[in-house]
């Protein structure tokens, strides 16, 4: 008898769902920590120290849709086996990287493209499949997993950029992601199970509206809200308030008559 939702064996989807997506999620937040010393070695300005994030966010997103089409047709393990080899090699690239071109193109291509982008998208929807009572906290737990990497991964790198440099460190995290998550993806070879409920309805349902809209509105609208979310926002310095720059002014006065 094939797992069935909400069983025991789901939760430890679930489990093994949050270190993937933690481990996978690294790529998102490990530039931002060795951007200082990778501007400082390849002598670059910020903006163009900055370019690797950016490709990584592009590939990122055109990779989610990528391997959510994958992850469809096969299962998601085949997205988490890429997405293993995407960031093996593409930690080991970016840490031999001679330029900040070879460097950016590591993240987009590899890291973001073939890397973290299997596991975000397709592990949410994975877990989706495997609750039914409780699929509300279990796609909540899974998607925190990109969180929680945001917590895991900057002091790590960072301690390790400071005693043994950000190239070895690049090479270390790219064992580290491939062993585990080529540990951890045969576990999830099971397909999900379709309820027989919904595959006796399947053939007289009508076609699915979300939110009232059609699939195509609903995932435009669903794309820019995404975007939206990610916008960053420039943060300016404040200026002295109105009463300290009028203290500040007549403090002066004095000094000048």
């Amino acid at each position: 008898m094939s797992p069935q939702p909400d069983s025991r064996y789901a939760v430890m989807r679930l489990a093994l769902a949050l270190v993937l997506m933690t481990v996978g999620a690294s790529g998102m937040y490990v530039v931002a920590v060795v951007l200082p010393a990778v501007q400082a070695e390849f002598g670059v300005a910020r903006a163009d120290a900055s370019m690797p994030y950016t490709w990584m966010l592009v590939g990122f997103g055109l990779g989610g849709i990528l391997m959510g089409r994958l992850a469809d047709r096969h299962g998601v393990m085949v997205p988490i086996l890429i997405s293993a080899a995407g960031l093996g090699l593409g930690y080991a690239a970016a840490g031999l990287a001679g330029d900040i071109w070879l460097f950016s193109a590591a993240h987009g291509l590899l890291i973001g493209l073939l890397g973290s982008s299997a596991t975000f998208a397709p592990l949410i929807a994975d877990t989706a499949l495997w609750f039914a009572r409780r699929r509300g906290i279990a796609v909540a737990v899974c998607a925190s997993g990109n969180y929680l990497a945001g917590t895991v991964w900057p002091p790590v790198v960072q301690h390790f950029v400071e005693t043994a440099g950000w190239r070895d460190t690049y090479l270390g995290l790219g064992a580290f992601s491939a062993v585990v998550m080529l540990s951890l993806a045969p576990l999830l070879r099971q397909r999900p199970p379709l309820p027989a409920p919904v595959a006796a309805a399947a053939a007289d349902a009508p076609p699915s509206r979300p939110f009232g809209l059609s699939p195509a509105v609903a995932t435009v609208l669903l794309c820019v809200a995404g975007l939206a979310c990610c916008a960053t926002h420039r943060r300016q310095r404040p200026g002295p308030t109105a009463p300290a720059a009028a203290a500040g002014s007549a403090a002066a006065a004095p000094a000048t008559a």
